[in-house]
């Protein structure tokens, strides 16, 4: 695999070194958004109240030329407002061409990309793992996972007939990339590391059409690494002023356990379904998702049941009221503890 990216990487390398460069360098624009929530929930006596007041905040800088040949090249950096981590969520570099796109650097993967959920609005959605913010589960219903931002090679082909594929390889070393100059950073402390043990492949193809009063959009996308892999499928509908939509997942991991063990955890499952309805600058939703989740080897998790009512309108040009009304009803199984309640969210959604 390793040969093969290198010698596809030397290839696009010699495409675009050998045609004319661009006038002017490239300029980074400004873009992002900027989310500001607050909240009321109700659950289990257990469990202490979470901040009434959650943001997120995120500022795109973004760029690219396009060469005398024809191939854009780009760069895209997110940082976030707010962390206490990585201050940089992700950046790479793309090229784009009739050959499709590439991309190099820190992103999600094909599969996560290219995912389809059912349809939700509101800032609470019952498959985005927000639920969490405002009340204590241990873990949310889930169709379409990720191994993360790690470095990593994607290329996403050209769309035809409205299929698209794309893939992404993450390797497992450990990146060194931001020590300082002329020295040798430890492993531990050097760049943003990747996964450890086996690499990561990432496979997503989708196919979006619109038709004669309607469109469709279907995805079947999945990831395997070292200790497990993961796969999902979904679709979304559309015709008039409303969308409906469901997805399915499955999570698979060994925990480390091998073949001959007596005692192995079961499968995570999840999935959502959900309608939404626009109708000029006003937009409503209503979903619902389950998981059956599993966290450990010894099976502990939660079945785990969520609904939300979502609505949402447009203020202005990039400036959008949001609000939500959950349920939901956590019961864990193996260990896993019980928690159920409901709440409300409502906040301005701003994009720049």
């Amino acid at each position: 695999m390793k040969k093969i990216l290198i010698a596809t990487s030397a290839l696009v390398a010699v495409a675009v070194a050998g045609q004319a460069q661009a006038s002017e360098k490239i300029k980074l624009s400004v873009g992002g958004y900027m989310e500001q929530w607050a909240g009321i929930a109700s659950q289990d006596d257990a469990y202490d109240n979470i901040n009434a007041f959650q943001s997120d905040t995120e500022v795109y800088f973004s760029g690219s030329t396009t060469l005398d040949n024809g191939i854009e090249i780009g760069a895209m950096i997110q940082l976030e407002g707010e962390t206490s981590t990585d201050q940089i969520d992700e950046q790479y570099l793309y090229v784009n061409g009739s050959f499709g796109q590439f991309r190099i650097g820190e992103g999600d993967g094909a599969a996560a990309a290219m995912g389809i959920t059912a349809p939700a609005v509101g800032p609470v959605g019952v498959n985005d793992g927000d639920l969490s913010n405002w009340v204590s589960v241990a873990a949310m219903p889930d169709t379409v996972w990720d191994d993360g931002d790690a470095p990593k090679v994607t290329y996403y082909t050209p769309v035809l007939g409205g299929f698209r594929v794309g893939v992404s390889y993450t390797d497992s070393s450990t990146a060194k990339n931001n020590g300082s100059a002329g020295v040798s950073a430890s492993p531990a402390t050097a760049g943003q590391n990747t996964t450890t043990g086996m690499p990561v492949v990432s496979l997503g193809v989708e196919y979006n059409g619109d038709f004669d009063g309607f469109s469709l959009g279907l995805s079947a996308v999945g990831e395997h690494k070292g200790s497990g892999e993961w796969f999902s499928v979904g679709t979304n509908v559309g015709f008039g002023n409303f969308t409906v939509g469901a997805s399915y997942g499955v999570k698979a991991d060994d925990y480390g356990l091998t073949e001959t063990d007596a005692k192995r955890a079961d499968d995570t499952t999840g999935f959502d379904i959900g309608v939404a309805y626009k109708m000029d600058a006003a937009s409503v939703s209503l979903s619902y998702a389950n998981g059956d989740i599993v966290t450990n080897a010894a099976g502990a998790g939660s079945d785990i049941d969520t609904v939300d009512l979502g609505l949402a309108y447009a203020l202005g040009a990039g400036v959008d009221w949001k609000t939500s009304l959950f349920w939901f009803d956590s019961d864990g199984k193996n260990g896993g503890a019980d928690n159920d309640g409901y709440g409300a969210v409502t906040g301005i959604k701003l994009s720049f």
